[in-house]
C-alpha cells in the first residue's frame, strides 16, 4: 500500500479495529504475561492464493509497539501455497498475542479479494476488456479492499461519490431523462470530470451518445443487446458492462470489445484466504538483545499513541 495512504487513511481505521478488539485490556494476555518478554511467531499460509495486505498486517503490530519487527519471506501480489511460511513476527509477546486477530483479519480479507480478482482477471486474458471494481465494499474497509483488487490484477473504478460522475437509473429518473441528467452534470461538475451514464436500453444508449456522454455503462443487458450497443457507440464513448458479473459468466462478454467490466463480486463475494500465526516461541536472552522490548512494561492497551513514539 502507498505509505502515505497507509498512514493518513488506513492507520486511523486500523486503530479503530484495535480499539474494538481491546476496549480495556487483553484479559487473557495480561493474565499470563504481565511483563514484556521477547517472542517470535510465524505467519503461515493455509491455502493457495494471492497474498495482499502485508503492510497493513505489519502496521497493526507497529501501532501496539513500534519495536515489533516483521521479516517477510513473500510480497504482496505473490502467489503462495498452503504450508508456505510468509513472514516471522518478532517482538513483545503481549503485542504478538493482542494484535494477532486484527492483523490476520485484514490480511485474510485482502488476500481473499486479491485471489478472487486474479481468478476473474485471468478469465479475461487475451481480450481488450479491463476488470474494475465497484463501491460495493464493506463499510470502513474500502481503502483495504480496493488495494486488494489492484494487487490481484484488477483496476479501481471511482473511489467514492466525490471521485467521479456516474448517473445511474435513479439519477436519470430524478433529472427527467438521460439527456437532462447529462446536461445537468456537465454544467455542475468540474471540467476535468468525465460523465458516465448507466443505460438499460438501446434507446438510452442513443440518447446518451447524442448528449455527449464520455462513458456508457451497459447495465444488465444480454449479450446480443450489448453487441448492438457497442457497434452503435463505435468508439464515440468508452464502454462499461455491469450487472451480476462474476467468475462464472465474465468470459461470456470477453468477445464484445467492451472497454471495462465492473464487478461488485470482487469485493462483496470473495472468500478469505486462510492464513494463520503459528509456532510461537519465547526467545532466550533479554528483550533488549532479542526483540528490543526491554523496559517496555506498559500493558498493551494504549493504541492511541503515535506509532513513531
Amino acid at each position: 500500500m502507498n505509505p502515505i495512504t497507509l498512514t493518513t487513511v488506513a492507520e486511523p481505521l486500523i486503530r479503530q479495529a484495535l480499539a474494538e478488539d481491546i476496549t480495556n485490556e487483553d484479559v487473557s494476555t495480561a493474565a499470563i504475561m504481565p511483563d514484556a518478554r521477547p517472542a517470535a511467531v510465524d505467519l503461515i499460509a493455509k491455502a493457495d492464493g494471492v497474498l495482499c495486505g502485508l503492510d497493513v498486517f505489519e502496521r497493526t503490530f507497529a501501532i501496539l509497539d513500534p519495536e515489533t519487527r516483521v521479516q517477510r519471506f513473500a510480497a504482496d501480489g505473490d502467489s503462495v501455497c498452503a504450508g508456505q511460511t510468509l513472514a516471522t513476527v518478532t517482538g513483545d509477546v503481549r503485542v504478538l498475542l493482542s494484535g494477532e486477530r486484527v492483523a490476520l483479519n485484514y490480511l485474510q480479507r485482502m488476500s481473499g479479494i486479491a485471489t478472487y480478482t486474479h481468478c476473474v482477471a485471468t478469465l479475461l486474458e487475451g481480450s481488450t476488456t479491463q476488470l474494475v471494481d465497484t463501491r460495493k465494499t464493506t463499510p470502513n474497509m474500502r481503502v483495504f479492499e480496493k488495494e486488494a483488487v489492484r494487487c490481484g490484477g484488477g483496476r479501481n473504478h471511482r473511489y467514492n461519490l466525490s471521485d467521479g460522475v456516474l448517473l445511474k437509473d435513479n439519477h436519470i429518473a430524478a433529472a427527467g431523462g438521460v439527456r437532462e441528467a447529462i446536461e445537468a452534470a456537465r454544467a455542475h461538475a468540474p471540467f476535468v470530470r468525465e460523465i458516465e451514464v448507466e443505460c438499460e436500453t438501446f434507446a438510452q444508449v442513443e440518447e446518451a451518445i447524442a448528449a455527449g456522454a464520455d462513458i456508457i455503462m451497459l447495465d444488465n443487458m444480454d449479450h446480443d443487446a450489448m453487441a448492438k450497443a457497442v457497434a452503435f457507440i463505435d468508439g464515440r464513448a468508452k464502454t462499461e458492462c455491469s450487472g451480476n458479473i462474476d467468475a462464472h459468466n465474465v468470459q461470456a462478454i470477453a468477445d464484445l470489445g467492451i472497454d471495462f467490466v465492473s464487478s461488485g463480486a470482487l469485493t462483496h463475494s470473495a472468500p478469505i484466504l486462510d492464513v494463520s500465526m503459528k509456532h510461537l516461541r519465547m526467545l532466550d536472552g533479554n528483550a533488549d538483545s532479542e526483540a528490543g522490548v526491554a523496559g517496555n512494561n506498559a500493558p498493551v492497551t494504549d493504541i492511541h499513541r503515535e506509532s513513531g513514539q
